[in-house]
């Protein structure tokens, strides 16, 4: 097989970086390990920036957005007992967030790939790329356990923090930074109506709490836990309890369902630089994870396409190298500024083991400070919205 860029990945980043490239004219080709339900039906992030809302209506696959997400102005922060709304529409000239499934954004570019006899692979076993440090990079792969080789000239690693292609370079070019932090989400999905109009974000002496949907319809919570949690010590009766008390207000009550899905996900910022090495890109969680906090992990891999996509597309029309040369830089400047927001919310909501009276003093100082500064809420509102994409 013969394509111009190889893609590692049928997630968000690697399916809208090959949807980007089809509208510059540019060929390629998507691998992926899983199965196409798996992908589809994988629940992950929910929260679309203002600019990656503009990249997918552009796109021409932000049709069903539209019509089903859900357009959010703004949130609300909680602490001692009382919520304070930060208004993005009037802080940031109007700009918002929309709700709406990652698995959904997938459906959707999966079908528009399709639609245009995109070729998409899925269900492949031993999958490993080579030659990347030279002109010919390939991408091996066994697909209904026939060995078979796609060469190329560029690969897109966008197979995630797990996948095989970040790996693949030599550790001895690669800076890694790292932070684990030593809690957890425990998330629960539910049939329940959302008890908010928008996202609640709740900063208790139990621990941080999180209301979120996904539809009219359905609910998505989360409650900080400690990383070594078991979930089977979590029935649902105690779940809905916790959110009770930590999302509890007087004259307002959390709206209790059948709880769909259930599970609990450990939080880290990590970042490797620089994000190519050769003939091989490196885009969304390959490259960089952020924790939930912030809603960015989703976005940044939209980010990092859109940047890529240009580049990719000025090389083949007119064999400048420059912004494909200049990709590692350009990305992991915005990167950085999102990871410095992600882990300011997520140090400011969430309660720490090691944390005295003074520090607790500190996080509703700031909280205070958030919520009644004017050049505070306007920056917790720009970097929400989202950073300019490039």
């Amino acid at each position: 097989m013969r394509t111009q860029v190889g893609i590692v990945g049928a997630g968000p980043a690697g399916l809208l970086l090959s949807h980007l490239l089809h509208l510059q004219g540019v060929e390629s080709v998507v691998l992926e390990a899983r199965s196409r339900q798996y992908v589809e039906e994988r629940v992950r992030a929910g929260v679309l920036e203002h600019g990656t809302v503009n990249t997918l209506k552009e796109a021409g696959v932000g049709a069903r957005m539209m019509r089903q997400g859900l357009m959010h102005h703004g949130i609300e922060l909680q602490f001692a007992k009382r919520r304070h709304r930060i208004d993005f529409q009037e802080l940031t000239g109007g700009k918002g967030v929309m709700v709406y499934a990652q698995h959904e954004v997938v459906k959707d570019l999966v079908e528009a790939r399709l639609a245009v006899q995109g070729q998409l692979y899925y269900e492949l076993e031993d999958v490993r790329v080579s030659a990347f440090d030279g002109s010919k990079p390939k991408i091996h792969f066994r697909r209904d356990g026939t060995a078979q080789e796609l060469t190329c000239d560029f690969i897109a690693g966008c197979d995630g923090f797990h996948g095989i292609c970040r790996p693949s370079i030599p550790a001895r070019v690669l800076n890694i930074f790292e932070r684990v932090y030593p809690f957890a989400w425990l998330g629960i999905l539910a049939q329940a109506a959302p008890s908010s109009k928008e996202l609640i974000y709740a900063y208790h002496e139990r621990g941080f709490a999180l209301l979120s949907m996904r539809s009219p319809e359905i609910s998505r919570l989360y409650i900080q836990c400690p990383p070594e949690e078991d979930i089977a010590n979590w029935p649902d009766e105690k779940i809905w309890q916790e959110l009770q008390t930590r999302l509890g207000m007087d004259g307002w009550k959390l709206t209790e369902g059948s709880v769909l899905q259930k599970g609990i996900t450990g939080m880290r910022s990590f970042v490797v630089e620089p994000m190519r090495f050769g003939s091989l890109f490196l885009a969304g969680d390959s490259a960089h994870i952020v924790p939930p906090t912030g809603a960015k992990g989703l976005n940044l891999a939209a980010a990092d396409v859109r940047v890529l996509a240009r580049a990719l597309a000025e090389y083949y029309s007119s064999g400048k190298t420059h912004l494909l040369d200049a990709y590692s830089e350009t990305c992991l400047r915005r990167v950085w500024k999102v990871q410095r927001f992600s882990w300011w919310m997520t140090s400011m909501l969430h309660r720490f083991a090691e944390e005295n009276p003074f520090d607790q003093r500190r996080q509703l100082a700031e909280l205070d400070y958030v919520t009644s500064s004017r050049a505070a809420s306007t920056s917790l509102a720009e970097n929400y919205v989202g950073l300019p994409l490039d």
